[in-house]
């Protein structure tokens, strides 16, 4: 029923686009008086801050442009170029989205790499190494000790040569303390002073301009430049916070200011939007090394509208950063991703029990997050803690290095951690989490080690691991929100990873211990190499994501072109799908939707489900006791009339009618362009002064003699604005704002003109009707 209403609705007035491409010429002999709009005046078609944009007509505009150029193109070799040429511009903004994504990614990874380190100590043979870059250059490195090299020092040794003892500790935790509170501070304070919209994840901001809605300076380049910079320092201070969501909001600046140097989609919104969806996917293709990933995140998770031209613009997009992270190699392993594992055991039916638990713990640990972290985010907003944004960071960073530094799990960079907890247990690993006690007439080849007793470096582990994973999940509420950049990607991962590394060395203990029993007999013999628990981490990773941002087709590709393990989807999709299915039962928003309501951004989520039975007439302005609405005549106003109506109100168009008796529709007006299309018409046509008639018709009103040249301003009115009925069920209503991305609908009967919903309305109506605070709608 969708696509047939709108059609019939749109054709209404059928004449409508030839007629706005029209130039009439002279009006009744005034060979003097210009058809205003038939020559392009500045700022015609472009929109407010923090409003939304027309989609229909953005699109209606494009296709005029097409078809203008496709008809020039056969007029000369020239014009025939220049339509190749705007042909290709599409594809060229892709390959420079890709390139310089891929490199501000691959920049941002070495910087990260280098600052984390720094915090522990130096490299004295060239201190921008990392310690690991540092120790790959020593000829005196050992395979046993190959963390430690003579080059790299750390503050204890370098300031007062002491590497072990009580001192040596404190003086390095101190350093650790101070370079975490410098680097948050000076995070904060380029935020705060240079790029407020540099904080934040950017996710929830880009969904709601992917949507339709104007945020100026949201995807500019001082934003990029802060963004790219504070990244790197607030991952290097060690706060539980990621760069991967940031990466897409980077990756969406970089496509912001590419399509301002091409007039195809500089000069219409609709078109950057698509833009903005393949950049959206060269983010996610870089920050995880998931090309196609990246591709399903934005079809999946970000874009409104994502056309069959935007994916394959998108995948390649996608494809050229992937490909230029790849060159840069950041990680130094010839990979795309830290997390890159080689596991050489299947797993089996019986394990899925074990990978569903770990769904359920991922989607309660999501509904425990969104519930908290809005919480706090609104007690920010509304209390005297959102004053002080610079005090909160620091302190924040204080308790988080303090507790952070005593335990191993929580001292390192949560990436290296996650990489530790996917990786299998091999001959030559040397973390605690693989100190097995061996079988010394083990002869078995290294790839192929059986399931071995515990030792006491894996219990040590185990609590260290609970403690980590505690702190994890009570840090992560304060930190996601605050006036940084901040990503939730990695932080959700690594609690995930932790709880399924415990469940998975859990389900080994008991399998190699208790291999006689009946769930065990047919797949876990002794001498046999039978549970993988990195691959618990793994699907707890991907089920507290899931849980947290309800994403699931996308979640799994990316989980498997990150860690590599492309025989695992079963189990990475049950868990998915459990996390989805747990989390949905306490609420249906993941975290982005859940920022989205408490910002008040207007965004309607083609997810949620509008089942009310109200009527367009209980939603539609004016309410009954309420003022009649404002409303332009076709051709008995006067410009100070116009003007007045401007000035009393401020309302975003105005519906133009035959008369105020009969209410007879004939288009609609927007705001913005009468006051250009007025002001432009002072400055450049002669003889329009404050009591000339203004009409909207084809021909001018007969006037008596000696009165004013009145201003035609035909060419700026639709004439075909979306109408509805007032009986037409709001269930109706909602959708066709969901799939059309209107601004506003008109309401009539018979062809009368009653009111007026905007898409601010239909957001109010579904949050009353949700029980929720109609009035947190805050912008237009």
């Amino acid at each position: 029923m969708m696509p047939q209403l709108a059609v019939t609705t749109i054709l209404e007035h059928p004449r409508a686009k030839d007629t706005n491409m029209v130039n009439t010429g002279d009006m009744n002999g005034s060979g003097n008086l210009m058809d205003f709009l038939d020559e392009p005046f500045p700022d015609v078609g472009t929109y407010e801050d923090f409003h939304t944009i027309d989609w229909l007509r953005e699109k209606s505009r494009d296709t005029d442009r097409h078809r203008k150029i496709t008809s020039k193109s056969k007029e000369s070799i020239w014009e025939f170029i220049k339509s190749l040429l705007d042909a290709w511009s599409g594809w060229v903004v892709m390959l420079k989205i890709g390139l310089l994504a891929g490199t501000l990614a691959g920049v941002i990874d070495l910087a990260v790499d280098w600052m984390t380190d720094l915090k522990e100590g130096v490299c004295l043979s060239a201190f921008w190494y990392s310690h690991e870059q540092c120790c790959w250059t020593s000829n005196e490195t050992t395979f046993e000790d190959r963390g430690k090299c003579p080059q790299w020092q750390k503050w204890s040794e370098l300031l007062v040569n002491q590497s072990e003892g009580a001192s040596a500790y404190i003086l390095n935790y101190f350093l650790y303390i101070m370079w975490a509170l410098c680097f948050a501070f000076l995070a904060v304070s380029l935020v705060r002073v240079f790029a407020p919209y540099a904080c934040g994840s950017g996710i929830p901001e880009i969904k709601t301009i992917l949507s339709g809605f104007i945020i100026r300076g949201y995807l500019g380049k001082w934003t990029l430049l802060i963004k790219t910079v504070t990244l790197v320092l607030v991952v290097s201070s060690g706060l539980s916070l990621g760069k991967e969501g940031p990466l897409v909001h980077v990756a969406c600046c970089c496509g912001n200011f590419f399509s301002s140097l091409f007039s195809k989609y500089s000069k219409n919104e609709g078109k950057r939007r698509e833009v903005l969806s393949a950049a959206a996917a060269a983010g996610v293709s870089v920050a995880f090394g998931a090309p196609i990933g990246g591709v399903l995140f934005s079809l999946e998770e970000v874009s409104y509208y994502f056309p069959l031209k935007t994916l394959w613009r998108s995948f390649f997009a996608a494809l050229v950063a992937a490909f230029t992270l790849r060159s840069i190699n950041p990680f130094g392993n010839s990979r795309l991703v830290l997390f890159y594992v080689e596991y050489h055991t299947p797993w089996y039916m019986a394990e899925l029990f074990p990978f569903i638990l770990l769904g359920v713990f991922g989607g309660l640990w999501g509904t425990l997050f969104i519930r908290c972290n809005i919480a706090w985010c609104r007690r920010r907003k509304t209390t005297k803690l959102g004053k002080y944004p610079v005090l909160e960071v620091i302190v924040v960073t204080a308790i988080t290095a303090i507790i952070a530094y005593p335990n191993p799990y929580t001292r390192r960079s949560t990436s290296e951690l996650i990489s530790e907890l996917f990786n299998d247990c091999g001959a030559l690993e040397s973390s605690q989490l693989c100190d097995y006690i061996n079988d010394p007439n083990m002869t078995r080849p290294v790839d192929d080690i059986p399931d071995r007793p515990a030792g006491p470096g894996v219990y040590t582990a185990m609590w260290q691991l609970a403690l980590a994973l505690i702190f994890k999940i009570i840090i992560t509420i304060f930190t996601f929100g605050m006036k940084i950049p901040s990503g939730l990607f990695i932080p959700s991962m690594a609690v995930g990873a932790m709880a399924g590394r415990m469940v998975g060395i859990g389900v080994e203990q008991v399998a190699y211990h208790h291999h006689d029993w009946i769930i065990f007999r047919n797949w876990c013999r002794p001498g046999a190499d039978c549970v993988t628990p990195g691959l618990y981490a793994m699907v707890g990773a991907a089920a507290c994501l899931g849980g947290v941002t309800r994403m699931t087709v996308s979640l799994v590709v990316i989980m498997f072109e990150l860690t590599g393990g492309l025989e695992y989807i079963v189990p990475l999709m049950a868990a998915a799908v459990t996390s989805k299915w747990v989390a949905d039962a306490f609420g249906k928003e993941g975290i982005y939707e859940a920022h989205i309501h408490l910002n008040g951004y207007p965004f309607l989520d083609v997810k949620d489900e509008f089942t009310h039975r109200t009527l367009a007439t209980d939603v539609m302005r004016p309410r009954r006791g309420e003022p009649a609405l404002s409303v332009l005549t076709q051709d008995s106003m006067t410009v100070e009339d116009v003007e007045t109506l401007i000035k009393e109100t401020d309302y975003n168009g105005f519906p133009v009618v035959v008369s105020k008796d009969s209410e007879r529709l004939i288009g609609f007006a927007q705001r913005r362009e009468l006051i250009l299309a007025i002001k432009n018409a002072r400055q450049r046509q002669d003889g329009v002064v404050s009591n000339s008639i203004v009409h909207f018709t084809e021909d001018p009103p007969e006037l008596p003699p000696n009165s004013p040249h009145p201003l035609k301003l035909r060419r700026i009115l639709n004439l075909s604005p979306f109408t509805v009925t007032d009986h037409t069920p709001m269930e109706t209503v909602v959708d066709i704002f969901r799939k059309l991305g209107l601004r506003q609908c008109l309401v009539t009967r018979s062809g009368r003109l009653l009111g007026i919903i905007t898409k601010k309305d239909v957001l109010r109506h579904m949050a009353q009707m949700a029980n929720q605070d109609p009035e947190s709608i805050m912008f237009n």
